[in-house]
């Protein structure tokens, strides 16, 4: 199977944007957005408006980075490792924070 997908195959020959080729960097990046939407930290791209903060499910979406960690520790990248380290200790951070 090819780095490509059908989805970004179909995008860029539609003339919509080139979406980037899914990897474990990109996959990983993408949660943390999203547990940072979840605690009412980043504004939906399109409303440009934020959530009240769901702590219940921006811990399953920071747990769900953890639990990728531990199965793909071994099989990392130096990057990959330092990335999904880095973005977990920004993650607990900020959700720490949330009580204050």
């Amino acid at each position: 199977m090819g780095d490509e997908s059908p989805m970004n195959t179909e995008s860029a020959s539609s003339g919509g944007p080139k979406l980037p080729a899914i990897d474990l960097s990109t996959f990983v990046l993408s949660l943390s957005t999203t547990a940072l939407y979840q605690m009412g930290l980043m504004a939906d791209p399109e409303t440009k408006q934020t959530i009240a903060p769901s702590r219940e499910i921006a811990q399953q979406t920071i747990a769900t980075i953890e639990m990728l960690r531990e199965k793909t520790r071994g099989n990392l990248e130096p990057e990959e490792a330092k990335l999904i380290d880095s973005l977990l200790y920004e993650l607990r951070l900020r959700f720490v924070e949330l009580d204050v």
